[in-house]
């Protein structure tokens, strides 16, 4: 039998509809000797049963809740989860045998699993524990991967800074089979490598697939500027879409290397593929002039916790400013922000009063989020966090 908590008289409505955080502040009453990680049954403050979740004795969240009928979490259970993440990315087009390869069979609390992050690419599978409680489940996480499907290398990757918070250590390796190389996958039929060993999160940025469609649409004869390219995922569209020139500006030189592979992996002319190693901030504040027919900026998340909201905002205007002043009259700005933390209309203020400063009307040609395998969840609406948008510069 697992230990109790019970909540504060109305404090279990969140969980009725669906939401799986319970705060600190939600919780009545709690054993003594819980351990960091330990699985739990929630109940309300009449005892009757809300879910089972994890514990954490760390930061505001009490507990994560996995399941909300009461049921045993164990490898049959995470196994039965992730086959029905798995079909629904398969509705969408996405598996082995398609075109599309490389992209996210769990997102975490969207697809029920608090803390996991599961990434295939091809054959090879990428998984993330962030919480204690998934920590305790490895063994058995491991064996549902395996189980449900069926791939030829498992590899580790929980070395995100969330860990940290959890009091937990980095945990990173392959788990199954051998990688002893970048892993090859298609996205929309392009070929990329993903690194899933030593590259950012698990190798590559899977949610941008949609912006990265729009962008291979209108690219046809443009000067193209990438900021914060990584491996250079945009630029290959770019290029595949007619684009005259794609220059890359990146703070990582084995990310602009890989971008580089990425471009011969599609055949693509490398005198036209160009590379520099930069801080972004610091190259824009060397240009001012209009220079290119596009320009993207895709940033890592600059809002980090609540906390940053108000230095982030600074930053965003900054860097979009900045770069609607380097497009051309009637050139395409596409810009994004993967910070949770900043809301699409903070989002939007922002880039209003940016183009207003740099002198520019934009037109909007189309709004995207995250791709279908990063699914929004209307029960956590912390998931809907990637808001990106293009936009014809007209001065």
């Amino acid at each position: 039998m697992l230990p109790i908590i019970k909540l504060k008289s109305g404090r279990e409505n969140s969980a009725v509809f669906g939401h799986p955080w319970i705060f600190s502040g939600a919780v009545a009453e709690r054993p003594q000797g819980l351990s960091h990680g330990d699985f739990i049954t929630i109940q309300d403050h009449q005892g009757k049963v809300v879910g089972v979740g994890s514990y954490s004795s760390k930061g505001s969240i009490m507990a994560r809740i996995f399941d909300f009928s009461g049921a045993g979490i164990n490898k049959e259970w995470f196994a039965a989860k992730i086959r029905r993440a798995e079909s629904l990315r398969r509705l969408m087009g996405y598996g082995p045998g398609t075109n599309v390869t490389g992209y996210r069979v769990v997102f975490g609390e969207a697809d029920g699993i608090p803390g996991l992050i599961v990434d295939r690419y091809a054959e090879t599978v990428v998984f993330t524990l962030s919480t204690a409680g998934l920590d305790k489940k490895r063994a058995e996480i491991v064996e549902a991967l395996d189980e449900a499907l069926a791939p030829s290398a498992i590899v580790e990757r929980s070395d995100s800074t969330s860990r940290k918070d959890e009091g937990l250590e980095e945990a990173a390796g392959v788990i199954k089979g051998s990688v002893d190389a970048p892993v090859e996958f298609v996205e929309h039929g392009v070929k990329f490598l993903s690194d899933a060993l030593e590259g950012q999160k698990t190798g590559f940025f899977l949610d941008q697939k949609d912006l990265r469609a729009a962008i291979r649409r209108t690219s046809s004869g443009r000067r193209v500027l990438n900021l914060f390219s990584y491996t250079g995922a945009a630029s290959v569209y770019a290029m595949l879409g007619g684009a005259s020139s794609v220059h890359n500006v990146d703070g990582s030189q084995p990310a602009l290397d890989m971008a580089l592979r990425n471009a011969r992996l599609n055949g693509l002319a490398e005198e036209s593929f160009t590379n520099e190693r930069s801080d972004v901030f610091q190259w824009l504040n060397t240009r001012r002039e209009p220079e290119f027919d596009m320009v993207i900026v895709d940033p890592p998340s600059i809002i980090k916790s609540a906390k940053d909201t108000e230095s982030g905002k600074k930053a965003y205007h900054f860097l979009n400013r900045a770069a609607i002043r380097l497009v051309k009259d009637d050139g395409i700005l596409a810009t994004s922000s993967c910070s949770q933390h900043l809301s699409g209309d903070d989002f939007a203020f922002i880039l209003r009063r940016a183009a207003a400063q740099a002198g520019a009307k934009l037109g909007t040609i189309g709004s995207f989020s995250q791709s279908a395998d990063h699914p929004i969840s209307v029960h956590f609406p912390e998931s809907f966090y990637l808001k990106s948008f293009m936009f014809e510069v007209r001065r």
